[in-house]
């Protein structure tokens, strides 16, 4: 059976794909064609402008650079490079024509026209080489080779690439693919269409895709394939809440984790379920530590577990959970529950006999335990984990797997599309990010605990779009994940804004 693809995503195309939908979207008309134009030139500027803020903004006097090639990416580019001119008054920008001025299609060269008509002195043009004594720019826009592309690429042209990469840029962005996947990028911006290449780039970067509304027409949307999520998979959870309805509405999460050795990891699971919206959260945790805990998170339910000798959870306090799981629409187990024997003993034991959905994080994920029981699981793997647990005996119960990483992948058991989360980036590179995600997933699966797909989806945008948030408001660096969790909310009100 076809499994219907969730609403808000789109789906990835390879290059040759992308070439039928759009020869048969425009007809080759170019009175079609140049509106998408000045709408992917203009969302590009809104990207840059949006992503440079987490290095401070581009300041008023920047300096741009702009290389162009001889179709649609360079007259992309081109609108792009006039829209940024328009938003910081005092900017300037350099213009590379890779292949000469002369070479520009009819589309591309109206974009160029523009641009010389809107900025006048603020630009520079240079045909097939960088401006002599080029030094510092704010930010760079590689318009130069689209989807079309076929290798090798000029010896010269090379050589211009890699004196590019050569400069200092404080923002190297990239229109739809990295040109000849060697000129490197700090964001590739997707526009109307995400490409397979791009997900295959070592140099793409951050992938921002850019809806253009192609595929607002269900018949234009391919059935299967790959798919990129967009914010709009969040927007039910930013509209009004119903007027008649209390705690129990919204689900009970209960979280089983945490011992001496990694008391932390348990919390911050349980600070990011609270703030997912469900309604009960209750978490298991070793005796010693929850008396701490309780002062820290008073809104959750604080139950002490006998602790084995070295500090983790033991098998004898199983009965605490069973005691209470009928409550439950939703388990969360694994964040800082440690390694000991007895305690995976217990792990495997409480996956085995639930009786509701369950996340399974950190330590839990063994291939002993993500393969017991039969209630569904969402899974929350890194590399190294997913590589442990990949010799797992097929385990009968559906499972939907969370593969964190720079370009998140969310997958179901028994095929089915993949979807990838473009959202997020290096501010999540720190312990603790993945905890935040498997409390905050637990949260929307005990709301909607018979679709898995959708709570692994709705938890890692959410989870990306705050650490983006995040980002843009404070930086890469001088940040901690709890942060995080003050700009979910701000998440929330982007995505209904995008819907």
């Amino acid at each position: 059976m076809t499994v219907p693809p969730l609403a808000a995503s789109h789906p990835i195309l390879t290059c040759s794909e992308a070439r039928e939908f759009e020869a048969a979207y425009f007809g080759g008309d170019e009175a079609r064609e140049w509106p998408a134009m000045q709408a992917a030139g203009r969302a590009v500027a809104r990207g840059i402008l949006r992503d440079a803020r987490e290095i401070g903004g581009l300041p008023g006097a920047a300096r741009l650079l702009v290389l162009v090639g001889k179709g649609h990416n360079g007259g992309d580019a081109l609108i792009a490079a006039q829209a940024l001119l328009g938003a910081l008054p005092a900017a300037t920008a350099d213009v590379v024509f890779v292949f000469g001025v002369r070479a520009l299609r009819p589309l591309a060269a109206r974009a160029w026209r523009d641009l010389q008509q809107a900025a006048g002195s603020r630009v520079t043009a240079r045909d097939r080489e960088l401006p002599s004594g080029a030094t510092r720019y704010d930010a760079s826009l590689d318009g130069v080779f689209g989807f079309q592309f076929r290798p090798p690429a000029d010896p010269a042209v090379l050589a211009l690439f890699a004196a590019v990469d050569a400069l200092p840029i404080g923002l190297r962005a990239a229109v739809d693919l990295p040109s000849a996947d060697r000129l490197c990028a700090d964001f590739t911006y997707a526009t109307g269409i995400l490409k397979t290449p791009v997900l295959e780039s070592a140099v793409a970067g951050r992938i921002r895709y850019l809806d253009l509304g192609f595929f607002a027409a269900r018949a234009m949307d391919p059935v299967a394939g790959p798919r990129v999520l967009t914010p709009a998979v969040l927007a039910p959870l930013a509209g009004l809440r119903p007027s008649v309805s209390d705690k129990r509405t919204y689900g009970h999460l209960m979280i089983v984790g945490g011992s001496r050795s990694f008391p932390g990891a348990v919390l911050l699971a349980v600070q990011a379920a609270l703030r997912s919206g469900a309604g009960l959260v209750t978490a298991f945790v070793p005796e010693s530590v929850a008396p701490a805990f309780a002062a820290q998170a008073p809104e959750a339910m604080w139950v002490a577990w006998p602790e084995t000798p070295s500090g983790g959870l033991a098998l004898e306090g199983e009965h605490l959970l069973r005691a209470k799981w009928d409550r439950a629409t939703a388990l969360v187990i694994g964040p800082g529950l440690g390694r000991e024997p007895e305690t995976l003993a217990l792990a495997r034991s409480i996956v085995a006999h639930s009786p509701v959905p369950l996340v399974i994080d950190a330590d839990a994920l063994q291939p002993e335990i993500v393969a017991a029981g039969s209630m569904p699981r969402i899974l929350t793997p890194h590399a190294g984990e997913a590589e442990r647990i990949g010799s797992a005996p097929v385990s009968s119960a559906p499972t939907v797997t969370i593969f964190k990483g720079p370009r998140t992948r969310i997958a179901a058991s028994g095929g089915g599309d993949v979807y990838v989360s473009p959202f997020g980036g290096p501010v999540l590179a720190r312990g603790g990010s993945g905890d935040l995600l498997a409390g905050l997933t637990g949260g929307l699966l005990a709301q909607t605990s018979r679709d898995p797909l959708l709570a692994a989806a709705r938890g890692a945008v959410w989870h990306g779009l705050a650490a983006d948030t995040l980002a843009r408001t404070h930086g890469q660096v001088a940040v901690t994940v709890v942060q995080l969790l003050d700009f979910l909310g701000a998440a929330l009100r982007e995505s209904a804004d995008a819907s």
